[in-house]
């Protein structure tokens, strides 16, 4: 079995934990509690050609006083860039998120437009949220809350790290 690692990032508060807790237990909840320093979870992906054990590194909130902790990336085979459709500021800190962890990571990395079950208040033309996730490898609309997207974008990452 392969085990690739995989890290969350992004602004505090998009849903990075929840993500996780519905991609790997199947769960959501209200309840928001702030991540300290980084949680690591395994789920193993079984695709046709072989099984993957993906460990997710979900790593506390990334704001503009506390900076990115770049250490974490080390080994790591991909990343996922996490943002609030509710918040035009997320997407934009996710953008300046995706850019210092290309400075440090020559991986791929996912963008993750999370809280699809909420209505969007972005202010963005479609061309202009698609120069946004034009350096991205892939982006997927997720929600925690109902697991829509989020099955298909691990899988989706469990591939392209095979391939």
């Amino acid at each position: 079995m392969i085990q690739k690692k995989i890290c969350i990032l992004g602004a505090s508060g998009v849903g990075k934990t929840s993500l996780i807790k519905q991609y790997v237990e199947g769960i959501f909840s209200e309840k928001y509690l702030t991540s300290i320093g980084v949680k690591i979870d395994k789920k193993i992906v079984d695709l046709s050609s072989e099984k993957v054990q993906l460990m997710i590194w979900d790593i506390e909130g990334i704001d503009r006083y506390c900076g990115f902790q770049a250490k974490y990336l080390r080994g790591a085979s991909a990343f996922i860039i996490v943002t609030d459709r509710t918040r035009s500021q997320s997407l934009i800190e996710g953008n300046e998120i995706f850019n210092m962890a290309k400075e440090v990571a020559d991986i791929p990395g996912i963008l993750a437009l999370n809280k699809k079950d909420l209505p969007t208040t972005w202010h963005w033309s479609d061309s202009e949220l698609a120069d946004i996730k034009h350096p991205f490898a892939k982006s997927f609309d997720t929600s925690a809350k109902s697991g829509e997207g989020v099955e298909e974008m691990f899988s989706y990452i469990a591939k392209i790290l095979t391939e």
